[in-house]
């Protein structure tokens, strides 16, 4: 696998098998981080930047994959950096950059973790990939898995939107509505995955897809020309993504391309905040949240990679940060009235955590710092339509009418 040297448990630091999903000694809570040979890596990487094209196997140096081998033909990254205007920035973060990851193949950071996973069924020759999700990383399995031959099955609960569900379903998926939460369908797939020879597509506990998620920070770093702001927020669901995060960025650090690392801003929502209670609280086990929130992207009653998101926080010197749905609903619109933008509601949310800080006096509005937006707003045209406002009712179809309207 590259540069790969093993695996490392996040609790006790013991070795792992390049199979295991988690730490033997520990268990579930014992998620493993992937660990390579960063001189070599630094030497590979530096070759890729002079000569592959923009995406993410140009980071492929820091990827648990062969250098050559199979893909998906669907190109990820880079996704683009979009300024808001200062005299409308939302909440008057004049320096507010948004990274918009719904520019994906499949409209979602999950691209990012998928584009991994495939790869590596594709290497191993396994028949498809399965996967628990609230939507967004069942659609990014579904397309790639398409794209690459590959089956599909994908367990999401009965309440994910429709518009997410349609993607999938399109793709050709394999979908089981489950009667329960997304926690519930979660351990289904660890139990269902083994009798069914498919490989898992879940960041929560397979450690190779969080290093599909940290190419994120990679790219965000090369597009900034390695000189990163000195906050950089996500919202957070089981943490996986905050997580990745992280790790592209210490990866980087390490090898000597990045001065500092960012303080990392972990945003969730009221309803569904187990990982930053236990932060608060000084925790390293978060106990379980009502995972309530319009944002379905991160409902999340028991966090699955909730180890690594806390360390990616306490490690950066960061702060997680709780935002309400109306704030969510707030920060969508002003994102999208303001840049152009027009995210999900959990990529919303790094917004308004962003904004409630500013507002709070905690974050100065002047500052440089990143909201990295996880998904197309078109996922979820109900939350949409909460955010800006239903359509109003149609005019008579005459000029007279339409000047009436306006006010004219």
């Amino acid at each position: 696998m590259g540069t790969v040297t093993g695996l490392t448990c996040v609790v006790c630091g013991g070795a792992a098998p390049p199979s295991a999903l988690w730490c033997p000694a520990c268990g579930p809570e014992g998620t493993l981080d992937v660990a390579y040979d960063l001189d070599a890596a630094r030497a590979a990487l530096e070759r890729d930047l002079a000569t592959l094209p923009p995406g993410l196997w140009r980071y492929r140096a820091l990827l648990p994959v062969l250098d050559d081998g199979p893909r998906a033909p669907l190109v990820v990254g880079p996704t683009p950096l979009v300024r808001a205007p200062a005299d409308r920035a939302p909440g008057g973060l004049t320096r507010l950059v948004i990274k918009d990851e719904g520019r994906n193949p499949t409209a979602s950071f999950k691209d990012r973790a998928t584009s991994v996973a495939v790869a590596r069924a594709l290497e191993r020759g396994a028949p498809g990939l399965l996967c628990a999700s609230t939507g967004n990383a069942a659609s990014s399995l579904a397309g790639f898995c398409a794209a690459a031959g590959l089956r599909s099955v994908i367990l999401v609960p009965a309440a994910a939107p429709r518009p997410k569900l349609a993607q999938l379903m399109v793709y050709g998926a394999t979908l089981l509505p489950v009667r329960g939460t997304y926690d519930q369908a979660f351990d289904l797939s660890l139990a269902a995955a083994p009798h069914l020879g498919l490989d898992l597509r879940s960041t929560g506990v397979n450690p190779y897809l969080g290093e599909g998620k940290k190419t994120a920070a990679l790219e965000l770093a090369e597009q900034l020309g390695w000189d990163l702001p000195e906050w950089v927020a996500v919202s957070v669901g089981d943490g996986c993504i905050i997580g990745g995060l992280h790790k592209g960025f210490v990866d980087l650090w390490r090898m000597g391309k990045l001065p500092r690392v960012p303080r990392l801003l972990g945003v969730q929502a009221e309803g569904s905040a187990a990982l930053h209670d236990a932060w608060a609280r000084g925790l390293d086990r978060p106990e379980p949240a009502s995972g309530k929130t319009l944002a379905d992207s991160i409902s999340v009653s028991i966090p699955r990679d909730a180890r690594k998101a806390l360390r990616a926080v306490r490690d950066s010197g960061g702060r997680f940060v709780t935002v309400s749905d109306d704030e969510i609903l707030e920060a969508q619109r002003l994102t999208a009235r303001s840049t152009g933008v027009f995210t999900e509601p959990a990529g919303a949310a790094a917004v308004a955590g962003l904004v409630k800080l500013a507002r709070a006096g905690d974050l100065d509005p002047e500052a440089p710092c990143v909201a990295l937006c996880t998904g197309s707003g078109l996922k979820d045209a109900e939350a949409a339509f909460k955010a800006g406002g239903a359509p109003p009712d149609p005019v008579e179809p005459t000029l007279e009418a339409v000047l009436a309207r306006l006010g004219v």
